[in-house]
C-alpha cells in the first residue's frame, strides 16, 4: 500500500516562528538599549555633575566605569542564574536593579551616593547584558545568528548615541536630575515591554531554553593552559577596543565643548559617530566575510581608527575626524568576536567566554577612570582620546599574541 503523507510542509510549520522570532528580536533590541542609554548617560550629563558634585574627571570617569566594573565578578557565573531561573526571570530583575541604581542616582547628594547606584545600575545591566546574548542564541541557533547578535550588539552604541542627543539638552532645559530620571524611565518601560511581549524560544521538554544554556551547563575551569591563554589574550584584546570606543564616547563631549561646541553640538556630534557605527560594524563583517582576510583588516581597521582618533584630538575640524573614526571601527570588532569560537572546542567554549567577558568589563571600568585622571593630571581635554589612541593600536598586539598561541598550538588538545 502506497503511503501518503498529509503533513504539512516543513516551511510551513516554521513559519510563523520564523516571524516571532525576528519580533522577539525587536523586543530585545529595545530592551539592551536602555542599558547603553542608562550607561552613558554620565557622560552626557558630564558638564552638569561635575559642579554639581565638585567632581574631579578621573572621579567622573570612576562613575562611568562603575557600571562596567560588576562584570569582572559577575561575568562568570552571571550566566548560570540563567541556566537556574530562566532568562526572562534574570533579565526582569536586572532592569528592576537598573531602575533602582537609576533612581539612587538620580537623588544621590554625592560622589559615595552616586557609586552606590552607578554599581547598582551595572549589575543590572551585566544580567541584562548576559542573558539577552542567550536569548538571542535560543530563538535563531543555527539560522541567521550572526546576523541577530550584530543586530541585537547593535542596540548599544544605539542607546548611548541617544544619551548623547537626548539628556544633555534636557538636562540644560530642566535638571541634570530629571535628565538621569530618564533613563529609570527607559528601564521601566523595557522592563514592561520585556515581561508583556517576550515569549521564551521553542524547546524540547527539559531540555534548555537555548544553545546557550547546554554550553553554561559545562562551565568548568579544569581546561589547558593553551585554552586559557587564548581567553586572555582575546579578552585583552577585545577589552583594548571597546575601551576605546567607550573613552572616545564618554569624554569626547566635554572635548568639543573646550573647543567651543554647545552641550548640544557635542553631544549630537559625538552621537553622530556612534550612529554611523551601527551601520559600521556589520558592513565591515561583510567585507571580511568576502576578502576572507581576517587578519589584514584587524590591523588597518585599528591603525586608521586610532589616527583619526589622534586626529580629532590635534588636527582641525575635530568633528570630521570623529565620524570618520565611526566609520573605520566597523572594521574589527566582528573578526574579533569570532576568535575564540572558531579557536577553542565547544565543551570550553563556555569558560573561554566566561574569561573574555570579565576582562572585557574590568578594562571598560578602569580605562574610564584612567582617561579621567589623564585629563585631571595634564588639564588637557584631548588627552582621554589621546589615550583612546593608544588603546586601540594596543588592541593589535593582543591580537597578535592571540594568532601566535592559536598558530603554535593548533593541533594540540584542548
Amino acid at each position: 500500500m502506497t503511503h501518503i503523507d498529509l503533513s504539512p510542509p516543513a516551511r510551513a510549520i516554521r513559519a510563523p516562528g520564523a516571524n516571532l522570532r525576528w519580533l522577539m528580536l525587536a523586543v530585545i533590541f529595545l530592551t539592551r538599549t536602555s542599558m547603553g542609554f542608562q550607561f552613558q548617560s554620565i557622560a552626557a550629563l558630564t558638564p552638569f555633575v561635575v559642579p554639581a558634585f565638585e567632581l574631579s574627571y578621573a572621579q567622573v570617569g570612576l562613575l562611568m566605569g562603575l557600571f562596567m566594573l560588576p562584570g569582572v565578578v559577575i561575568a562568570l557565573p552571571g550566566g548560570l542564574l540563567g541556566q537556574r531561573f530562566g532568562s526572562l526571570r534574570v533579565v526582569i530583575a536586572g532592569l528592576g536593579l537598573m531602575i533602582v541604581g537609576g533612581m539612587i542616582v538620580s537623588y544621590s547628594g554625592g560622589l559615595h551616593s552616586a557609586a552606590l547606584g552607578r554599581s547598582v545600575g551595572g549589575v543590572g545591566g551585566v544580567l541584562v547584558n548576559i542573558m539577552l546574548a542567550r536569548m538571542v542564541a535560543g530563538w535563531f541557533r543555527e539560522r541567521e545568528l550572526q546576523t541577530a547578535m550584530g543586530l541585537m550588539l547593535s542596540a548599544w552604541p544605539f542607546g548611548m548615541a541617544l544619551a548623547l542627543v537626548i539628556l544633555g539638552p534636557l538636562a540644560a532645559a530642566t535638571s541634570w536630575r530629571i535628565a538621569e530620571y530618564v533613563t529609570v524611565a527607559a528601564a521601566g518601560l523595557a522592563l514592561a515591554l520585556i515581561a508583556l511581549a517576550y515569549k521564551e524560544a521553542p524547546a524540547e521538554p527539559g531540555a534548555p531554553a537555548d544553545g546557550a544554556s547546554a554550553e553554561l551547563a559545562k562551565f568548568h575551569l579544569g581546561v589547558s593552559g593553551r585554552v586559557w591563554a587564548l581567553a586572555v589574550s582575546a579578552g585583552i584584546g577585545w577589552a583594548l577596543l571597546n575601551a576605546s570606543v567607550i573613552v572616545v564616547a564618554s569624554f569626547a563631549p566635554s572635548f568639543l565643548m573646550s573647543r567651543g561646541a554647545s552641550v548640544g553640538e557635542a553631544g549630537g556630534i559625538t552621537g553622530l559617530a556612534l550612529w554611523i557605527s551601527i551601520i559600521s560594524v556589520p558592513l565591515g563583517g561583510l567585507v571580511a566575510d568576502r576578502l576572507k582576510k581576517p587578519r589584514l583588516l584587524i590591523v588597518v581597521g585599528c591603525v586608521a581608527t586610532a589616527v583619526t582618533i589622534a586626529c580629532a584630538a590635534r588636527a582641525p575640524w575635530p568633528a570630521l575626524w570623529l565620524v570618520a573614526s565611526g566609520i573605520l571601527l566597523g572594521l574589527p570588532p566582528g573578526i574579533m568576536m569570532a576568535l575564540l569560537p572558531r579557536a577553542v572546542r565547544p565543551e570550553h567554549l563556555a569558560t573561554a567566554l566566561g574569561v573574555f567577558y570579565a576582562l572585557f568589563y574590568l578594562g571598560m571600568a578602569v580605562s574610564q577612570t584612567i582617561a579621567g585622571a589623564l585629563r585631571d593630571i595634564t588639564g588637557d581635554p584631548a588627552m582621554p582620546l589621546l589615550f583612546a589612541s593608544g588603546l586601540m593600536l594596543a588592541t593589535i598586539a593582543a591580537v597578535a599574541v592571540f594568532w601566535r598561541i592559536e598558530g603554535r598550538a593548533t593541533g594540540s588538545v584542548d
